[in-house]
């Protein structure tokens, strides 16, 4: 009886469920593949949306109020504070560094002072949320002045490093505190910008005690306002920016707390989402080498369905019914695992970070970590698929014995590139960053069709090598040609992962290298900040004092806001994501006759040094670019409340990395001579001199805070450090994806490997022999796979390290000669291993059974 592909529309369904009867055991490497895929971009996913919540919920607490004005350099006026003030509560934070050192008498060994970010508060703070201390006690009793004496709460750290304990007293710039309290918690401690030092907390009727507060200082003022419930905060801040549109300040409110860290974790979601994509893709290998060994060993009872009737379409439909039940369950699979991944990393940064997370089911990343696993399974199940329902019953008998090869119709072919497309089309359209996507998904899919065709080439040289002498060199090489042989398979899963994992290596090594080689360069030079003009003097007169200081640099030092760009107002402007740090808060200015150490002008002309005329700007270049300017252009700057327009003259590359005094915006001379400023200075000094120079310019001058270059040098290594092992981490799941798929495919042919070792050993040939010939076929797989990936990897290293971080690339051979290794002996160890078995098989069983 024939049977019909439209007797029953459930019939293919039923065949499907029929077929899946006891086979799941021979899946297991297509639903490892695709879950540990969906699984890293659901864990991804699931804790960026959980991160980005827990701020939206949190986002009173974490900014302190519904909306925090900030401002840099002076204090609001009187005028300013009334109009806060008649919209709600509000509460004031003074934040800037300082020097804090123990209030005894510097003594011979005694701690040197210490850099610290000194926060001062009002009786309102905070607004939302509590400050936890230990000893518990309230804010206001550990800031409050007793006997005399001011409190001040900071960081348990500092004790340490200044000798202190509880009870004894501080000493900033002019004034002593009593230090009552360690800071445990502090609700709006996302809030602001970069922190160098612990946390010092005083109350604000206590800093001018201090005489830090000087004419252009760096110092933060923040305002924080409570607004009556149900206020719209949104349109109270448009109403703000027309009732005071020369304030200069920077708005944050409770839509949008904290858009700095809110770029940073979207940044990182998608670096991580692509990874996890790539680690999907070679998991795809493993899901079509899994359908393809299922098929092959469904090859008779497919003929046979055939020779009863059964159509192609009834074919193709059983099976893609299977696939898509296998899929199903390893996308649930994954996501279950996502959402677990990133509970479990959601209480790790609470813990070491404290950001807050809600934790929940979020669709959206569960959604398009499952789109990207059905698009996946499909791009690489159908071909197998299309392959087997598309032959002829006399064929598929023949590839009992000798398996051919086919390619499927046109329209199968039209479908697995439109899947592929969609796949591509979904990775960059998800993102904001749709450039970086874009690149990614081209050197993944260039880097696939590179190893393939790295595959392809073994595969045609073993099989034009001539004969060797050596049986089990021979029979390696024949293993890597013959039909069915994995090579293809092996070479492309391993090299994508060796591929990541080298460029992750080099890029990080790259960092880490130029790092060590400033901290060699610079580790002997200081930073000095806050040095008044009538200081400037004094400061050099004290710098020369000290033996063993040397080459001193000096600038000017102001704050400013890009408020306009060509006259328009800077949110209505297309910026380029890459750069949209330089208009979102305050940027050092400067104003200098020369071209400044470390710049160079690519564009446009210098001003003389007699300049005295409009206000001329020297802007970076890379900036430039992305906001859309050119020399010509003007760029309007709001320094201290007063907007200052200036014609773009030229634009400077810069090169940061020299760690010498730098600034974006450079003025001409004559436009900010009379603003309110400091001086940033530089200076080297030996090993010995370093301690002498820092007290002797600290205790002449409180207001002046000096920054080690070495220590500053030295937390970034190990930032860097903790990154790149991170970053490697995260790569090596691409690799785990890998060595699953070789597992599977030693395991798809583990019947013909049998057969052969049977066969070898009735002709003669020992275990030795046998597994040394299989250990030959994997190296040679391995290498070839190392050897391209060690390839692709330094290209893809090269080109993030040059474009992406605009640093010095230098080749590192260790870091490139270590993947490939790890690449041979995953090769040799999975590969050994999923073969041994075979070794041990006894010859009459098997022959019997043929």
């Amino acid at each position: 009886m024939e049977v019909k592909a439209r007797a029953a529309p459930g019939l293919s369904l039923r065949l499907a469920r029929r077929e899946l009867r006891g086979s799941l055991k021979e899946f297991r490497v297509f639903l490892a593949c695709l879950a540990l895929g969906v699984g890293a971009i659901a864990a991804v996913g699931s804790l960026s949306q959980a991160i980005i919540a827990g701020l939206a919920q949190q986002g009173r607490s974490v900014l302190g109020g519904d909306v925090d004005l900030r401002l840099a350099g002076r204090a609001a006026s009187a005028e300013e504070r009334a109009y806060l003030a008649a919209a709600g509560r509000v509460s004031s934070v003074v934040e800037m560094h300082a020097m804090a050192r123990a209030a005894a008498p510097n003594e011979a060994g005694a701690p040197r002072p210490a850099l610290v970010h000194l926060k001062a508060v009002d009786d309102a703070y905070p607004l939302y949320g509590a400050v936890r201390l230990e000893p518990r006690m309230a804010l206001g009793a550990a800031l409050a002045e007793r006997d005399g004496l001011a409190g001040a709460a900071l960081d348990a750290r500092l004790l340490g490093r200044l000798g202190l304990a509880l009870g004894e007293r501080l000493r900033i710039g002019d004034a002593e505190f009593a230090v009552r309290a360690t800071i445990a918690e502090e609700p709006d401690h996302i809030v602001g910008g970069i922190r160098f030092g612990p946390r010092v907390m005083i109350a604000a009727a206590a800093l001018g005690a201090t005489g830090l507060v000087q004419p252009g200082s760096l110092i933060r003022y923040h305002y924080r306002v409570a607004l009556p419930p149900g206020a719209d905060v949104g349109g109270w801040v448009e109403t703000l920016a027309a009732d005071l549109p020369q304030a200069g300040w920077r708005v944050l409110d409770i839509g949008e707390p904290q858009p700095t860290l809110k770029r940073w974790i979207d940044r990182l979601t998608l670096l991580l989402t692509l990874v996890g994509l790539a680690t999907l893709l070679v998991g795809g290998i493993g899901v079509g080498g899994a359908v393809k060994a299922y098929l092959d060993g469904k090859t008779a009872a497919i003929a046979t369905l055939k020779c009863l009737g059964a159509s192609s379409a009834l074919i193709f439909r059983v099976y893609l019914a299977e696939v898509l039940a296998l899929a199903g369950l390893g996308i649930a699979l994954g996501l279950v695992l996502g959402v677990l991944a990133a509970a479990v990393a959601a209480a790790l940064l609470g813990d070491s970070l404290a950001l807050p997370t809600a934790l929940a089911l979020y669709p959206k990343p569960l959604l398009l970590a499952a789109a990207f696993g059905l698009l996946t399974a499909l791009a690489f199940a159908l071909w197998p698929l299309a392959r087997a329902s598309e032959a002829p019953p006399a064929g598929l008998f023949r590839d009992l014995v000798a398996p051919g090869r086919r390619a499927p119709r046109a329209r199968f072919v039209v479908l697995i590139a439109a899947i592929s497309l969609a796949l591509a089309g979904l990775a960059i359209a998800g993102v904001d960053d749709k450039s970086l996507a874009a690149w990614f998904v081209a050197g993944s899919a260039g880097a696939l069709l590179v190893l393939r065709a790295a595959a392809w080439g073994l595969a045609r040289l073993a099989r034009a090598a001539p004969r060797p002498n050596r049986p089990r060199l021979r029979l390696a090489l024949a293993n890597l040609h013959r039909p069915g042989a994995t090579t293809g398979g092996v070479v492309v899963a391993l090299g994508m992962g060796v591929t990541l994992l080298v460029a992750v290596a080099l890029a990080a090594g790259n960092v880490a290298n130029q790092v060590d080689a400033r901290l060699a360069e610079q580790a002997q030079a200081l930073f000095f900040i806050d040095i008044q003009p009538d200081q400037v003097a004094a400061f050099e007169e004290t710098v020369a004092r000290v033996p063993g200081a040397g080459r001193l640099e000096r600038m000017p030092h102001l704050r400013g806001r890009i408020t306009r760009l060509n006259g328009a107002p800077v949110e209505s402007a297309r910026i380029d994501p890459a750069v949209a740090w330089a208009t979102s808060s305050d940027r050092g200015i400067t104003y200098a006759a020369e071209v400044p150490p470390g710049s160079r002008v690519v564009a446009g002309e210098w001003w003389p040094a007699d300049y005295d005329g409009p206000p001329l700007i020297s802007f970076d270049a890379r900036i430039a670019r992305g906001l859309g300017l050119g020399v010509g252009d003007t760029l309007t700057v709001n320094i201290l409340g007063r907007d200052i327009e200036g014609r773009i003259a030229n634009l400077r590359e810069i090169d940061w990395s020299t760690l010498g005094i730098n600034f974006t915006i450079i003025f001409a001379p004559g436009a900010l001579e009379g603003a309110p400023q400091t001086h940033l200075a530089t200076v080297r000094a030996t090993r010995a001199a370093e301690d002498e120079l820092y007290r002797a310019v600290t205790e002449r001058f409180p207001n002046v805070s000096a920054v080690a270059v070495r220590e500053v040098l030295e937390a970034v290594r190990r930032v860097i450090g903790q990154v790149g092992v991170a970053a490697r981490a995260i790569a090596g799941l691409t690799l785990v994806a890998g060595a699953l798929v070789v597992a599977g495919a030693v395991a798809a042919g583990r019947r013909r490997r049998v057969y052969d070792a049977v066969v070898l050993k009735v002709l003669g040939a020992t275990r030795a022999d046998i597994a040394r010939a299989y250990l030959a076929e994997f190296a040679l797989m391995g290498l070839t796979a190392g050897a391209v990936a060690a390839g692709l990897g330094t290209l893809a290293g090269y080109l993030v390290v040059t474009r992406v971080m605009h640093a010095d690339w230098r080749f590192l051979p260790d870091a490139v000669i270590a993947n490939v290794a790890l690449c041979l002996a995953l090769a040799l160890v999975i590969g050994f291993a999923g073969t041994w078995r075979a070794l041990g098989r006894k010859a009459a069983p098997v022959l019997r059974q043929e």
